[in-house]
């Protein structure tokens, strides 16, 4: 057997501690917590964000004012009209022959009108013979009252001057007169009631034909609401009519929605304390995810999404926990922005998710 080598080489003995590339990822991972919480550090001082933001415009019903039947219809899907530009036309013959009617029932005012100046006319020229009858029947009682008095006289005297039939005679006289004095009165009051009466027919009639005129003027206007236009500049949308149908007066047949947007974002309450009309703000919209655009915080609103919510919360009733609350807050897109885009930008309608980051270091 061969003797053990004594200048055989010992073992190395183990080193102690992790191996050098879990100490390196281990750095990284380090690193890369410092950068990551820096970040979130700068982010909370510099920026508020939120996700819970759309795009708004203004959105305008189209209806008409009067119920008839479609006979034209110019406006198309997505379309783009001017405000003025014709949408569609109804039958007209239904407010034509209304306005016929109303222009015979107005000659029928006038020729009532014409019946009551006659009317008029007569009534005074009665009334004036009544009153000088009266006039008349005054002058005779007049006298027969002083041929009663006198004939009283001469049969009162000791010398029976006239006979008792003469007296008689002088007081039936005196009788008739009067009677016929107040029957002359009564009929010139009734003839002066009869020119009341005749101005008060032509009266009616004038006020007739005043509001017959203002049914003619409804009708018209009526006439020229068959035509609709477009009240505002946009595009259409939500087209639910067609020809041949028949609609009602304000029944929504399309929406108009104008090509200016803005964004409404929701943010905490919490988000409020820097942020100020006029600071820049990034958006993202999702329908465009490798675009930046621009904007600016341009209002708050004054009062929380929650007040406007058709049952607002009542936080007297005992049941209360506390929820942070979210404000609408209105942002506008820069117009250079929005030119970058080129026709990509007509493509910002109401109701695109966006999210939004301001800048509240400013």
């Amino acid at each position: 057997m061969n003797a053990p080598q004594e200048n055989a080489v010992a073992p190395k003995p183990a080193k102690s501690g992790p191996p050098v590339p879990l100490l390196i990822v281990g750095a990284i991972l380090l690193i890369g917590g410092i950068a990551l919480g820096g970040r979130m550090w700068w982010r909370s001082q510099h920026l508020v964000e939120t996700d819970n933001a759309f795009v708004a415009g203004r959105i305008h019903p189209v209806a008409t004012r009067v119920a008839g039947v479609v006979t034209e219809m110019r406006m198309q899907d997505n379309a783009a009209v001017k405000a003025g530009d014709v949408l569609l036309r109804l039958d007209p013959a239904d407010a034509a022959v209304q306005i016929e009617r109303l222009k015979a029932q107005i000659a029928q005012s006038d020729a009532a009108i014409a019946t009551s100046a006659a009317q008029i006319a007569q009534a005074k020229a009665q009334a004036a013979a009544t009153a000088s009858q009266v006039t008349q029947a005054e002058a005779v009682l007049a006298r027969a009252e002083l041929d009663a008095k006198r004939s009283q006289a001469l049969f009162g005297a000791e010398l029976r001057a006239t006979s008792k039939q003469e007296l008689d005679a002088a007081l039936a006289a005196r009788d008739v007169a009067r009677a016929d004095l107040a029957a002359r009165k009564a009929s010139a009051a009734a003839a002066r009631e009869a020119v009341v009466a005749a101005e008060s027919a032509r009266q009616s009639a004038n006020a007739q034909k005043s509001a017959t005129l203002a049914q003619l003027k409804d009708a018209q206007n009526q006439l020229g609401y068959v035509e609709l236009r477009a009240a505002n500049d946009g595009r259409i949308g939500k087209r639910t009519v067609e020809v041949g149908q028949r609609v009602q007066a304000g029944q929504q047949l399309a929406a108009i929605v104008e090509p200016e947007t803005w964004i409404v974002a929701n943010f905490k309450e919490t988000q409020l304390a820097r942020m100020k009309p006029g600071q820049k703000v990034h958006v993202k919209v999702d329908a465009f995810p490798d675009r930046d655009l621009l904007a600016h915080v341009d209002s708050f609103a004054p009062a929380s999404g929650a007040s406007f919510a058709l049952l607002p919360p009542d936080n007297a009733t005992g049941n209360f926990t506390k929820i942070v609350q979210r404000v609408p807050v209105k942002l506008m897109f820069e117009p250079e922005s929005l030119k970058e885009l080129g026709e990509a930008a007509n493509r910002i309608v109401p109701g695109l998710s966006v999210q939004v980051e301001v800048e509240i270091s400013e």
